[in-house]
């Protein structure tokens, strides 16, 4: 696959989550290489980008079921009880990334019983200055519209996205936060210095 000099353009093909250290070189855009690896606080980064116009708009927070690719992620049974949030994160008052986080009922006790009732408040924020916060790999995806199990309110989006995830423990308790970027954002069009950590 040859390396996009148009960011533009899309891969010829989507792939699902797999570890972005093997990823074959070349797939990924150049100028969503550094959003996509960065192990930093998308969080920050988006009020960066946004000249601190961001926001976080709830969709929905809710008991179910993980999806096969995120209990697997989760390394938990497929009908494990889990605590689903879905938000979308604002720049400049439009959608940039669709986010969900996956949090195991058994992760939910102790202190971290607050999980449930964060409202809008941005959970990288609270992830990034918790002292027992722990960072899986991050994989990434370039998925289709329908695999991005994107809410109904975004259901007129179409075109693959790209996407992030990370498995993430506080007191060695796992949740997985998948974030999508939706259409609105344009890479190329953010600062092309904002503190990228790999």
């Amino acid at each position: 696959m040859t390396i996009l000099q148009d960011t533009h353009l899309i891969p010829p093909s989507t792939f699902i989550w797999q570890a972005l250290a093997t990823v074959p070189d070349k797939t990924i855009p150049p100028d969503w290489i550094g959003w996509l690896s960065d192990r930093g606080s998308l969080t920050q980064r988006l009020i960066d980008a946004s000249v601190n116009r961001f926001a976080v708009e709830v969709i929905d927070q809710i008991e179910t079921k993980p999806t096969e690719s995120e209990a697997q992620a989760l390394k938990i049974g497929r009908e494990t009880p889990v605590y689903s949030r879905q938000v979308l994160l604002l720049g400049n008052g439009k959608p940039w990334v669709f986010a969900r986080s996956i949090m195991p009922l058994s992760t939910l006790t102790g202190r971290l019983q607050f999980l449930r009732n964060i409202d809008s408040q941005p959970l990288g924020a609270l992830l990034f200055r918790d002292p027992s916060m722990t960072r899986g790999p991050v994989e990434a995806a370039f998925l289709s519209a329908e695999r991005a199990h994107l809410p109904d309110k975004l259901s007129h989006i179409k075109v693959p996205l790209w996407g992030r995830r990370s498995v993430f423990r506080l007191d060695q308790k796992p949740l997985l936060v998948s974030e999508i970027f939706l259409p609105d954002f344009k890479p190329y069009n953010q600062k092309p210095s904002l503190g990228f950590t790999t």
